[in-house]
C-alpha cells in the first residue's frame, strides 16, 4: 500500500524556518508583524536570529506565522475545517489552489483585528468560557457550570457516598485530606 499523500503543493514544503522568517519580514518588517501576530519575538529588540531561535523553540508561535505565511503572504483560500485541524506543514493544499500576491497590510486593520480579537475574548470570559451564538449556545452548563455536575462535593451535599463506597460521615473525614484520591 503505497498512499503517498501530495505536499508539494504546500507552500512551506521544503521550505526552512529561516527561509520564510525572511520572506515575510522582507516583505512586512518586524513591527507590522508584530501588530498582526502578537508575538513578543517581533516586538522586543527584533533581528531574524532572535526570531528564529524563539520560532524554534516555540510550537504555537510556529505554527501563527506558519498560517500568516500561508493565508497572508501567500494568500491561499482558507482551507477546510479538517485541514485547518493540522499543523500547516501537514495541510494539503488542492492543486486548483493558486498562490496569490502577498495583502497589502496596515497598521489601522492591525489595530481594528486587536479590537475585534479583545471584543471577543471578553465576551468569551462573560459567558463562562463559551461561545456566544453556534451550535448549541445557551443551552447545557451555562449558568453555574460544574457547581454540582459529578463533584465529590455536590454527592456529598445530595448525601450520596462517594466513588470509594464511602459513607457521607467518612466523606466528610475524607475532606480534610486532599490526597485521600490519589493514594
Amino acid at each position: 500500500m503505497t498512499d503517498k499523500i501530495n505536499y508539494e503543493n504546500n507552500p512551506l514544503h521544503g521550505l526552512s524556518l529561516q527561509d520564510m522568517l525572511t520572506q515575510v519580514v522582507d516583505q512586512y518588517g518586524f513591527e507590522l508583524l508584530d501588530a498582526y501576530l502578537n508575538i513578543h519575538c517581533f516586538k522586543n529588540r527584533p533581528t531574524i536570529e532572535s526570531s528564529l531561535k524563539f520560532l524554534k523553540k516555540t510550537e504555537w508561535a510556529r505554527h501563527k506565522l506558519e498560517v500568516f505565511y500561508l493565508y497572508t503572504f501567500k494568500s491561499l483560500p482558507r482551507p477546510s475545517s479538517e485541514q485547518f485541524a493540522l499543523p500547516p506543514r501537514d495541510r494539503i493544499v488542492p492543486d486548483h489552489h493558486k498562490i496569490g500576491e502577498p495583502k497589502a497590510l496596515s497598521f489601522e486593520d492591525a489595530e481594528e483585528q486587536r479590537k475585534k480579537r479583545e471584543e471577543k475574548a471578553q465576551s468569551h470570559q462573560k459567558n463562562g468560557g463559551f461561545r456566544q451564538g453556534g451550535k448549541g449556545s445557551g443551552k447545557g452548563y451555562s449558568g453555574a457550570r460544574g457547581a454540582s455536575y459529578g463533584s465529590r462535593d455536590g454527592d456529598k451535599k445530595r448525601g450520596k457516598s462517594s466513588s470509594r463506597g464511602e459513607t457521607s460521615a467518612s466523606a466528610s473525614k475524607a475532606s480534610d485530606d486532599p490526597w485521600i484520591n490519589w493514594r
